[in-house]
């Protein structure tokens, strides 16, 4: 387990990329801001990826001041950023894209495009626009993981050359859901999907963020054979019925740790999260873990071995 140092404070549903001799992590936030480390160690803040909003934000918030849950990933030779715009507790949202050529803002290269708006949601819709991440399949195409609360996780396929939702394939998989389950709640989000040894791994989380050492978050997994599905937990209840294998909640000090992030780096699998620390009034922070793999392929973190 790391103990990340430096520019952690405030950092908010991390996602983490590695370019070159430099990790980076997104988070929520003013613009997107990112931060960098040289060894996933020793963190300093390194800028935003916008300038100003983009106009068509104006749309879905006219009062936008973070941009929500942002998702890193490279295809089609080019870094895609997936975003979310929307209102705490609304349904009327979106998530939108910028590309870039590298993450260095150093380089000639650097300039983050915005691409405008992939999916939106309004109020009646059977899913939240929000907490986006993509996710190559085993043919290296991508597909775009989203939902919060209402009906939970929702995946459809995405166009590679644009980085839109694909024309040709206009199928919406279910993935999650807890208001179909036995605790009577909706509140499931923060997806995040994975391949190791045969099969996709989708991360979650459950109950409520935000509310510093109040919070109540917590991750689990579910794993499937197919990418879109069905996915069960380790006692084969499904996800889309409540179900979900508990692999990280508070520890010590670190309070409603969720909205987890990955990173797999020559064989290991690295989580990154935010939780709300309790010795200092509640401040979200940064904090990274390896993954260990049981026998039957199912996954926990060292931090749940220091017990609550």
């Amino acid at each position: 387990m790391l103990e990340p140092q430096g520019f952690t404070q405030r950092i908010h549903d991390p996602v983490i990329a590695h370019e070159a001799d430099t990790y980076y992590v997104f988070s929520t936030g003013s613009l997107i801001p990112f931060i960098c480390s040289k060894d996933k160690l020793t963190w300093e803040f390194c800028g935003r990826a916008f300038e100003s909003n983009p106009d068509w934000t104006r749309k879905v918030n006219p009062n936008l001041a973070d941009i929500w849950a942002p998702d890193i990933s490279f295809f089609n030779n080019q870094w895609h950023l997936y975003y979310a715009v929307s209102t705490f507790g609304s349904q009327d949202s979106a998530i939108g894209l910028a590309t870039n050529l590298t993450l260095n803002p150093e380089s000639p290269d650097y300039k983050w495009v915005d691409q405008g708006v992939v999916l939106r949601s309004q109020p009646g819709d059977p899913w939240n626009a929000i907490d986006p991440n993509l996710v190559l399949d085993e043919h290296g195409e991508p597909w775009l993981v989203w939902g919060s609360f209402w009906h939970g996780i929702w995946m459809r396929k995405i166009d590679r050359s644009t980085g839109q939702l694909d024309a040709n394939d206009s199928t919406y998989h279910h993935l999650a859901d807890r208001s179909t389950g036995p605790d009577n709640t909706s509140a499931v989000e923060a997806s995040f999907i994975v391949f190791r040894d045969g099969k996709w791994y989708l991360f979650t989380s459950f109950d409520q963020c935000c509310q510093g050492v109040n919070s109540t978050y917590n991750v689990r997994v579910g794993h499937s054979d197919t990418l879109t599905g069905p996915y069960v937990d380790r006692d084969g209840v499904p996800l889309t019925k409540g179900g979900g294998t508990l692999i990280l909640s508070a520890y010590g000090q670190w309070k409603g740790p969720g909205h987890n992030g990955m990173l797999i780096e020559d064989g290991v699998y690295w989580m990154v999260y935010h939780a709300y620390d309790a010795k200092q009034i509640g401040i979200s922070k940064l904090r990274i873990e390896s993954i260990a793999w049981d026998a039957n392929g199912w996954p926990s973190l060292p931090s749940q071995t220091q017990g609550p």
